[in-house]
């Protein structure tokens, strides 16, 4: 089977990409490789610096002494203000609190509580069976009688005061007066509210019968006539009117529109076809070359420094099916391997 002779799928490098990859190169090799082998060594020296020297000092020293130093301050504060509040309480306070509590229930027991029965039951309960029987005595024959004569007196003295004075005002005075208001009343609707009343109906319906009636009729016929021969033929015409004005407007739309592309679409349309797109595809490569530029330098300093092989390319990575050509290169031609096999 013959070699397959196409060319790679990237084609020639052109003298713009040269022009640009070497300063690229040469900047990356001069200043990106020294700064990365700094930093390198920094990262190196920090982590060494890390694993032999302050790790082991903090485990086998520090750490140590931290919690020497906290268990003789958590010592100190428990010498200070725990132990003695707690041997205080315990071995002075407790003991007291218990002999008073002791001496106090021996008092209630043997003083109080005897003294107490006996005062009650010789000195307190005969003396309330005495005061219960005078007062069983006063209440009966004394304040009985007194409570019935003032509820007596206090009755009288309240219908005089508040009952007998309002039934009589009522008796004497405002039923006569009411009677009267209501006759004066009747009166005045049966000999004046219902003849005024019935004036005042016949003279609304005159008014409006020889009235109200003939003025609306006319003004009625005057807004029909002034509808029919006035409003529509102004409204026809303005309508007629605006018609003509839209045709007019939309005429002008059209020239406005055609004048704006003359003299403002199509100058733009042939600045952005011929001017700005080549220059964005120019662009376009010049970044392009600059970041493969900037790739290759990239690996070559990894290579340089830890002898791994460049990272091959995203683009050079996707294969097409059953190709061995970049996705974005032109497909080879179906029939050219038959002829090629024969």
């Amino acid at each position: 089977m013959e070699m397959d002779k196409r060319p790679p799928a990237g084609g020639g490098d052109g003298c713009l990409v040269g022009v640009i990859r070497i300063p690229v190169k040469i900047v990356a090799v001069l200043v990106v490789l020294p700064v990365r082998v700094v930093w390198e060594l920094l990262v190196a020296a920090g982590r060494a610096a890390h694993r032999h020297v302050l790790g082991p000092l903090y485990v086998h020293v520090l750490q140590p002494l931290l919690r020497a130093l906290g268990w003789l301050l958590t010592t100190l504060l428990k010498l200070v203000f725990v132990w003695p509040w707690v041997g205080l309480w315990r071995y002075v306070l407790t003991p007291i609190g218990q002999g008073l509590a002791w001496l106090g229930r021996g008092a209630y027991d043997h003083l109080l509580a005897p003294a107490g029965r006996i005062l009650g039951m010789y000195v307190l309960r005969p003396l309330g069976e005495a005061l219960a029987w005078i007062g069983r005595g006063g209440m009966r024959y004394l304040l009985a009688p007194l409570a019935r004569g003032v509820t007596r007196i206090g009755w009288v003295l309240g219908m005089a005061l508040f009952v007998w004075p309002w039934v009589a005002l009522w008796r004497y005075v405002l039923a006569p007066v009411g009677r009267g208001i209501a006759w004066l009343a009747v009166a005045v609707h049966r000999y004046v509210l219902a003849p005024v009343g019935h004036g005042i109906v016949w003279l609304v319906t005159a008014l409006y019968r020889y009235l109200l009636r003939p003025v609306g009729l006319g003004v009625a016929w005057l807004a029909a006539a002034l509808y029919r021969y006035v409003l529509t033929p102004v409204g026809r015409v303005l309508l007629w009117a605006w018609h003509v004005a839209g045709r007019i407007t939309a005429a002008l739309w059209r020239g406005l529109k055609w004048v704006g592309r003359v003299l403002v679409g199509w100058p733009a349309s042939m600045v952005y076809r011929h001017v700005l797109t080549p220059v964005g595809h120019a662009v376009r490569e010049v970044w392009r070359t600059g970041r493969a530029a900037v790739r290759e330098a990239r690996a070559t300093v990894r290579r340089a420094l830890f002898g791994t092989p460049p990272v091959e390319p995203a683009r050079s990575r996707a294969r097409t099916l059953g190709s061995t050509t970049a996705a974005d290169a032109a497909p080879a031609d179906e029939i050219s391997l038959p002829r090629r096999r024969g």
